[in-house]
């Protein structure tokens, strides 16, 4: 699977231990950014996951900031995103289980590095499950 990540200056540090973590999980990534601790604008950096997720480009999504708050209400604005934030591993199940969220949002200042891992790990092997969560899914894109 291929997946684009993004983070601001908040989640930069986690951004880069969680690419060596999906790779070695045998995924591909794409990191968009931030490239430094140097403070940057965190809709500028989710706008490039979610157009690589939209476009096609990438499978999903995985966007980083000190809280995950502003990066979820920023991707949430593109119709087709499903982005969640999550804060341990059943949320990332459930998000990918029953909401087929296609972006995973966290806070690197609110998990701990261990945290993170399983949740990415969980999210990326979870499929959605489909059935009755999927005309639930469909009522999201006429909205």
């Amino acid at each position: 699977m291929k997946i684009a990540i993004g983070a601001d200056h908040g989640g930069f540090e986690l951004k880069e231990g969680l690419k060596a973590f999906i790779t070695a999980l045998g995924h591909t990534v794409s990191d968009v950014g931030c490239y430094s601790p140097d403070s940057v604008h965190y809709p500028e950096i989710g706008k490039k996951v979610v157009q690589a997720v939209l476009g096609n480009g990438v499978d999903r999504g995985i966007l980083i900031c000190g809280t995950g708050i502003g990066m979820s209400m920023m991707a949430n604005r593109y119709k087709g995103i499903r982005a969640a934030l999550c804060h341990d591993g059943y949320t990332a199940r459930m998000s990918r289980e029953h909401n087929d969220a296609n972006v995973l949002c966290m806070g690197a200042r609110v998990l701990g590095v261990g945290v993170a891992e399983d949740m990415v790990r969980i999210w990326l092997n979870t499929e959605f499950a489909g059935g009755r969560h999927a005309c639930r899914i469909a009522m999201l894109e006429d909205l």
